[in-house]
């Protein structure tokens, strides 16, 4: 009988750690009771039970975009927001500084960084990239672990009226490795709450115990979880709540200290718990989803919704259906919170989520152009009342999703033809060509996400190179390395030779003008036209020319015309791909074009043959380029307003941008004080908000020679030359007699830039460096990671005022001391290499510096004050001798080590050992010999023979010496130090 209920228990245990997914029909209710409930009452009855009943105050739930947080993407989590309290960073002085015990519901997304479901929605019945966390917390002790359990059970059983018999529950089992005892105290509390013993369950820290991260508050959680099979066979567990006790802290080196004061913090899935609530297998056949389904299967040709999967889900129509509901949230919350589609970060991954949706509800459900967009309304009347900033954007959610859609659209389908293309090329047994894969996903427009390539790959049975795969994405962050950095490339050229060759021929420079045909479109985007050529000749990679190219080669192309930007100026080079007229479903990718004396190179892969004298058509990936043109744009910005605030003295010595960030090196006899590189950002956001026409124009040089204000670099310019000006047209800068040089930016420039300024967003200085003697190089970001930058910089500001708020207050004892120490130190990390704004770095360092001292005297003074309680205990036991060894009950090993020297001090003719056991057998040491002419033995071969006995080691001097060991008998190693000493006297 005991090995049955032991086997059946380890079965249980597996089950709960496969978390397991929903699979199988979805139609079948779990049980009779109680009847269905509306998912709005639910999350209603969740926020009302904690506010009315338990005293709980309610607050909002934080947007998904992490507000000071580098390490997400999203919000994923209830406890995302309150981590500054968790973390003691609070800002005194705010409102979160006197929460104490509050609740929410919270929209969490999970998708890219460390917890993505992205490529696992569709295929089940329950994951999700959006969903909503109920939780309710208690900060500093205000409650602890009876009241967070025994709140947990009165709302799940009679609030909700979920059968007791069908909860269990599992709590931690302890981790002999760290030290740590099992969790008895949780365990006795649902067995007092009634919980039979046999539905209570031991885990070990990988299923329950939390931890924030590798260093950080932690602490041993309880988990509810539900049983779908309701007595019937074997339990199917769901977890439906989490309920984790914050109680330690994660040092550095591993270790667990308590700390001083103790967190509750819970989540809840609201999708599961409605599913439970309205006796559903599936989170999708709840009323959270219902409505959208219908709308789907309404505005469709697809058959109706049925809640298969797998083998049995033929043509993936439900798999569409999921994945179609599930994005449609996911992109409404996202976009309403501010998170639009770009090309790296969270912007990117949002961009993911909308291709993928825009791909299954055209190719698999068949749905009409324009009918993503018409799904937002349903989301809003879902959502819309709990989460008002739905209902605000409800249009301009629907604007840009539709304007995404149609743009992919036309993507999608050539992107199906390469595939198709390729794949008839194959062999049965022949794996896709990564090369054909990474194309399609960095090919600018097409921009097709490889797990979506992947996938459709995998719908015809096809399995992709992912090894090629791996080599191609190192071979990409190399790439950006450099550009982050540049130097010079090795790349594809045209030497002397070759240019004297062309120049013979009579082949006249390359027409890149098409580079400057582009323009604003009403809705804000821009269109970028696309450019016919020919191809005049092709060069092999080691730089003969050749009159074709094969498969898989890597060439040079020089074309009579492009609309491609090739490196100049300091601005990247654009990169894209080419089609050959009349094929559309043959992509040559172009990685760079560089300039070769007045001829441009593109360097591209060849996937088939190419000859000289075919009609191409290219294009050029339009998110690169639109990153360039903004900081293009915002170099001049910049430019000027360094002028603005150092004087005109000022001059730019060298500059390189490309769509991650700019570098500007600028010379100047003014100091860049904090409060100087403030007032060149404050000057440029304010023309960025005034959003300024960019106007551009030819003129001859002859007319820019003599414009007062006018910035050039110390370079040749071309004949005619080109006028960039910001606010003022070209003509009216020009004029001398009107100044407007000196009151605008207006540069000689050939690159390529915005047509206003209110799409640079915002600009912030990063990072500086001099150079040389006057000379500063300054990193700067744009947009989207100017805005994070400095909310970064605000929320280290506000660790920074906690830590102060901290030491004015004191420290209770010596570990509180330094703790905050080390507090300091990790401040001083982060505040040294976080991306933020370089005016507030260095206020922040400064400040850092003085608190860091002040920190240190703080320890100082309580380790020498408990060094002399510990010194006069260890006096009264010990009567004078040439002897004491002895143990100490101190956690610091500087503590340690002063006692020694108090101990030496008050008795100079004593030879002083002390050992300090810590947890898990660990064992501190310090030791001090007599001074005398001629010392009989030294403290380091001491410490070394005591250290050596418990399987550690020591370091010092021949006075003074300390070290660390192991060991469970202490007497005996306090032994062999008193032997080692008397053998030596």
């Amino acid at each position: 009988m005991a090995a049955s209920v032991a086997a059946a228990v380890g079965g249980l245990r597996r089950a709960i750690r496969r978390s397991p997914s929903w699979l199988g029909p979805s139609g079948r209710a779990l049980s009779s009771e109680p009847p269905p409930t509306q998912a709005t009452d639910v999350r209603d009855a969740f926020l009302s039970f904690f506010r009315d009943r338990h005293g709980h105050r309610l607050v909002p739930s934080a947007s998904v975009r992490p507000r000071g947080d580098p390490s997400l993407l999203f919000v994923n989590a209830g406890m995302n927001q309150f981590k500054p309290i968790f973390l003691g960073t609070v800002d005194p002085r705010s409102e979160m500084a006197g929460f104490r015990r509050v609740a929410n519901s919270q929209k969490c997304v999970r998708a890219g960084g460390r917890h993505n479901d992205l490529e696992d929605v569709g295929r089940d019945l329950s994951h999700h990239t959006f969903f909503e966390m109920l939780g309710n917390w208690a900060f500093g002790g205000e409650y602890f672990k009876e009241e967070a359990c025994s709140m947990a059970w009165e709302l799940l059983t009679q609030v909700y009226g979920i059968p007791k018999d069908r909860l269990w529950v599992s709590y931690f089992g302890g981790d002999p490795k760290a030290g740590l005892d099992p969790d008895l105290e949780c365990r006795d509390i649902w067995l007092n709450l009634g919980v039979p013993a046999s539905h209570v369950l031991s885990f070990g820290p990988e299923e329950n115990f939390w931890e924030m991260g590798d260093t950080g508050p932690c602490g041993p959680c309880t988990e509810i979880h539900y049983d779908l099979a309701g007595g019937v066979g074997a339990p199917q567990l769901v977890e439906l709540w989490n309920l984790v006790f914050i109680q330690h802290n994660r040092e550095a080196d591993g270790s667990l200290q308590p700390l001083p004061q103790r967190h509750v913090d819970t989540g809840m899935g609201l999708e599961r718990l409605v599913a439970v609530l309205q006796g559903r297998r599936s989170t999708y056949d709840t009323d959270l989803f219902s409505p959208l389904l219908s709308a789907i299967h309404q505005g469709c040709r697809a058959p109706p919704y049925l809640g298969r999967v797998g083998a049995a889900d033929e043509g993936r129509t439900d798999m569409a259906y999921r994945v179609v509901a599930d994005h449609i949230r996911t992109l409404s919350v996202c976009i309403a919170d501010g998170i639009s589609t770009g090309m790296s970060g969270a912007p990117l991954v949002v961009r993911r989520i909308l291709r993928r949706a825009v791909r299954f509800s055209t190719e698999v459900l068949r749905a009409p152009p324009g009918f993503l967009g018409d799904l937002v309304p349903v989301v809003v009347e879902t959502l819309g009342d709990t989460y008002p900033e739905l209902q605000k954007n409800s249009a301009q959610i629907t604007n840009l999703v539709s304007e995404e859609e149609t743009a992919f659209l036309a993507s999608l389908q050539r992107g199906r033809q390469i595939i198709d293309r390729t794949l008839r090329r194959l062999g049965p047994s022949d794996v896709f060509p990564a090369e054909v894969a990474w194309s399609l996903s960095m090919s600018g427009d097409l921009g097709l996400p490889l797990d979506l390539v992947e996938l459709m790959l995998e719908e015809k049975g096809v399995q992709l190179d992912s090894a090629g795969l791996a080599r191609l994405a190192q071979e990409e962050a190399q790439h950006r390395a450099q550009q982050a950095e540049p130097v010079e490339e090795q790349g594809l050229k045209l030497d002397i030779h070759a240019m004297g060759e062309l120049h013979r021929r009579g082949v006249p420079p390359t027409d890149d003008s098409p580079k400057y045909n582009y323009c604003l479109q009403p809705s804000g985007g821009y269109e970028f036209g696309p450019c016919e050529a020919q191809v005049l000749q092709l060069y092999a990679e080691d730089g003969r020319a050749v009159a074709s190219v094969g498969e898989g080669q890597r060439c040079g192309l020089l074309l009579d015309k492009t609309n491609f930007y090739a490196e100049q100026g300091g601005q990247a080079s654009d990169r894209g791909y080419l089609v050959r007229v009349g094929q559309q479903d043959v992509l040559f990718p172009v990685a760079r074009a560089q300039v070769c004396g007045g001829f441009i190179l593109h360097e591209a892969v060849a996937p088939e043959c190419l000859k000289v004298g075919d009609q191409v058509q290219l294009h050029v990936d339009k998110a690169w380029r639109l990153g360039c043109m903004e900081k293009h744009t915002a170099t001049h910005l910049l430019n000027w307003a360094l002028r603005q605030s150092l004087g005109p003295g000022t001059e730019q010595r060298g500059a390189h941008l490309n769509p991650e960030r700019l570098r500007f090196d600028v010379a100047t006899q003014a100091p860049l004080t904090p409060e100087k590189l403030q007032a060149v950002e404050s000057t440029v956001q304010e023309v960025v908000r005034r959003d300024e026409a960019v106007y551009m124009e030819e003129v001859p040089l002859a007319y820019t020679a003599h414009v007062p204000g006018l910035r050039c670099l110390d370079e040749v310019y071309p004949d005619p030359v080109r006028v960039v000006s910001v606010g003022v047209p070209v003509a009216r800068a020009l004029d001398s007699a009107s100044q407007a040089a000196l009151q605008a930016s207006v540069e000689l420039c050939c690159g390529t830039h915005l047509l206003r300024t209110g799409a640079v967003g915002d600009l912030v200085i990063i990072g500086e460096r001099q150079l040389a003697k006057g000379t500063t190089r300054l990193l700067a970001v744009t947009g989207e990671q100017a805005q994070q930058a400095r909310e970064v910089g605000q929320s280290l500001a506000q660790e920074v005022e906690a830590a102060t708020e901290r030491l004015s207050r004191g420290s209770r004892d010596v570990m509180e001391a330094q703790r905050l120490s080390k507090d300091m130190g990790r401040l001083i990390d982060a505040v040294a290499t976080t991306v933020i704004p370089q005016w507030q770095r260095r206020e922040l360092q400064a400040a850092l510096k003085v608190l860091q001292r002040r920190a240190n005297t703080a320890v100082r003074k309580l380790e020498m004050k408990q060094a002399a309680q510990k010194t006069q205990e260890l006096l009264q036991r010990h009567s004078e001798g040439p002897l004491i060894v002895d143990t100490v009950s101190t956690e610091s090993l500087s503590v340690l080590v002063k006692v020694v020297r108090q101990l030496c001090e008050q008795v100079p003719s004593t030879s002083v050992l002390l050992l300090s056991p810590q947890p898990l057998g660990q064992v501190l040491c310090a030791c001090q010999v007599a001074q005398s002419p001629t010392p009989s033995f030294t403290a380091e071969a001491w410490a070394l023979a005591v250290c050596g006995h418990m399987g550690g080691k020591a370091w010092g001097s021949r006075v003074v010496a300390q070290g660390t060991g192991s060991t469970a008998d202490l007497e005996a190693a306090l032994s062999t130090a008193r032997a080692y000493a008397l053998n030596q006297l």
